[in-house]
């Protein structure tokens, strides 16, 4: 897997298009899911944009790590994606695990915080997040908040 960490300005608009395209194939189509997918959050200056590509170039895996008060007033990674076509060969793992390395990198006084779908909760658990809240419904879908302190 070939790792990029962009920012928005950086991304080609193939790239944009592309990474766009997997979040709504999954979030949206794949989890019938109809929420706001463009949130304004992509653009600020200082969110990053982890790509991860297949052996054929193909944006397979993604991430946004955005930095603290944007979403939560810790640094947090959120968009967590991985194509269907690169599951189950430990793709999701090596995402966190480059995500986690990025905001160390970027914020390293920082906790991260995500808002997780709760059937990932022992995923996140294992990375060392760990639940700071009860399980919500966001659009629909069973959430968490999970914390990934210093």
């Amino acid at each position: 897997m070939q790792w990029s960490d962009l920012a928005f300005d950086a991304l080609s608009v193939d790239e944009l298009y592309e990474l766009m395209k997997l979040r709504v194939d999954i979030f949206v189509v794949e989890q019938n899911c109809p929420y706001p997918e463009l949130d304004g959050k992509d653009r600020h200056p200082e969110t990053r944009h982890l790509l991860g590509r297949n052996p054929l170039g193909e944006i397979v895996a993604y991430s946004r790590i955005l930095a603290p008060g944007i979403s939560y007033p810790e640094v947090s990674i959120g968009r967590v994606v991985v194509a269907k076509q690169a599951r189950g060969a430990g793709v999701a793992h090596q995402l966190m695990i480059e995500s986690i390395k990025l905001a160390k990198k970027n914020w390293p006084d920082e906790n991260i915080q995500l808002g997780g779908q709760e059937y990932l909760k022992s995923f996140y658990q294992k990375l060392g997040f760990e639940p700071v809240s009860e399980v919500y419904l966001e659009d629909g879908i069973p959430h968490l908040d999970m914390l990934f302190k210093r």
